[in-house]
């Protein structure tokens, strides 16, 4: 199909069909600039058949809908290594599919991977596009545009009746991956599930009729249960938020007194050493006398320099030698900030582990590993993660460590020494994205499910 009259000319963003999969509309993304067209998948399992290689995996075919779900098994062409748009090399199964657009059907070659980060379930690059397709950027939907309706007629899917709890996610930003994974959840199940900006909440003090109103004046006194992601910046607040809505008998899946206690670094080291937690060795310090003795109370250098205050990796320093470390820890002191100084653990080489509590139990495991320059793993800077299974002494350490500072959902990270575990932190709004996709667990339906279990509340028999 060479004549450019015969081409399918399309936008930036078209619906297609591929019957085989049973996939009657999937939402791409057309990509010129990538090779090889990507297909969102999950649970994705290599095995043999009759002596070939095939794979079973599942797609979420509709974005932010995990209720329709197709599953399949197919033959293995080939695996390739990928690069993401982020950098990020993976080494992925593909399938050969038949794809069909605008009344036309040709064989195309996926890429498996999950793509619930992305914007789009699937990316159809050049490859497919080739002799078949003109693209025109500045439109969408040149091939037809379906409603809701259309696409669940399509699926044989009716939305289920909203008649569940009323749930309340206090955060800051709709945008990010994990908040919209909690609400995606929490609909999933039938609850009628909101986002509130937690500065626009605002607080009546009262012995007679306290309430907590949201912007414009909307009273929220109605809610069975608030999940509280409270960002560092307004722990003060947030907490204090959280503490009234506990005061009006408004159940919190982390409360405001666990939340205050994991945020402050120093105090929950404190308790977790009091309750025989093991942690690398540190010392603490504000005044700038002493800096030498300082860094010999933790062996000295390489060390870690931590300030009180920091998240995900920042505020943290790497001391290679005892003149850096002088430097860093009387520029930290400068600064009039209370900090933390931490033996380095050389033999962990750049790595530690995640692991993702929820009611008392570790859900998922990650190992995550720092970027080329990093001395420690740090997703947020580049890092990656993997799926690892932790030790009985590491689930338990994690467990004892969320129950000790009385956190309902935490991110444990722990790091692997010579002398066993130690824990590193202990995180009371820990991020989904890079464990979700590690582990192709749904962390979000399980917060979701321990918000039920506690308020004894079960999914109505069909």
């Amino acid at each position: 199909m060479n004549n450019p009259s015969e081409k399918i000319i399309v936008g930036s963003e078209e619906w297609v069909s591929m019957p085989m999969l049973g996939i009657p509309l999937i939402k791409v993304r057309v990509d010129s600039g990538a090779k090889t067209s990507s297909l969102h998948a999950f649970n994705i399992k290599g095995f043999k058949r009759s002596g070939a290689p095939w794979v079973s995996f599942e797609v979420h075919p509709l974005q932010n809908n995990r209720r329709i779900i197709t599953r399949h098994e197919t033959e293995v062409i080939d695996r390739r290594t990928v690069r993401s748009s982020s950098g990020v090399s993976e080494k992925r199964y593909v399938i050969r599919v038949l794809l069909q657009l605008a009344g036309q059907s040709w064989d195309i070659e996926v890429t498996l991977t999950n793509r619930d980060a992305m914007g789009y379930r699937m990316l159809l690059g050049r490859e497919a596009m080739e002799g078949r397709i003109l693209v025109d950027p500045s439109s969408n939907f040149l091939c037809g545009e379906y409603s809701t309706e259309d696409i669940h007629e399509q699926y044989g899917h009716t939305p289920p009746p909203i008649d569940g709890l009323n749930i309340g996610l206090l955060a800051s930003n709709p945008e990010l991956y994990s908040n919209k994974r909690i609400l995606e959840a929490g609909e999933e199940r039938g609850h009628r599930i909101r986002f509130y900006d937690i500065k626009q909440c605002y607080m009546k003090l009262d012995a007679v009729n306290p309430e907590i109103h949201y912007r414009g004046g909307r009273i929220l006194n109605d809610l069975d249960a608030v999940i509280p992601r409270v960002k560092p910046s307004i722990t003060f607040y947030g907490c204090a938020l959280v503490r009234h809505f506990e005061s009006i008998g408004v159940y919190a899946l982390n409360s405001s007194q666990a939340i205050t206690g994991a945020r402050d670094k120093l105090y929950s080291m404190q308790v977790l050493l009091q309750n025989g937690l093991d942690i690398p060795v540190s010392g603490f310090a504000n005044s700038p006398i002493d800096t030498a003795d300082l860094i010999d109370m933790v062996d000295g250098a390489p060390l870690i320099v931590k300030l009180l205050q920091g998240t995900q990796g920042q505020g943290v320093v790497l001391a290679e030698t005892k003149k850096a470390s002088e430097s860093v820890i009387n520029a930290f002191k400068s600064l009039r900030a209370n900090l933390l100084v931490q033996e380095f653990i050389k033999e962990a080489d750049g790595t530690d582990l995640r692991l993702f509590v929820v009611d008392g139990k570790v859900v998922a495991a990650m190992q995550r590993k720092a970027a080329a320059g990093e001395f420690r793993a740090n997703i947020h800077r580049g890092g990656s993660a993997t799926l690892i299974k932790p030790s009985v002494t590491e689930r338990r350490m994690a467990t004892k460590a969320a129950r000790v500072l009385g956190l309902k959902v935490a991110g444990v990270d722990i790091i692997r020494s010579e002398k066993g575990p130690l824990l590193l932190e202990v995180n009371s709004s820990p991020g989904l994205e890079a464990i979700e996709d590690a582990t192709g667990k749904d962390l979000a339906g399980i917060m979701i499910s321990a918000i039920e279990k506690q308020l004894g509340w079960k999914r109505p028999l069909p």
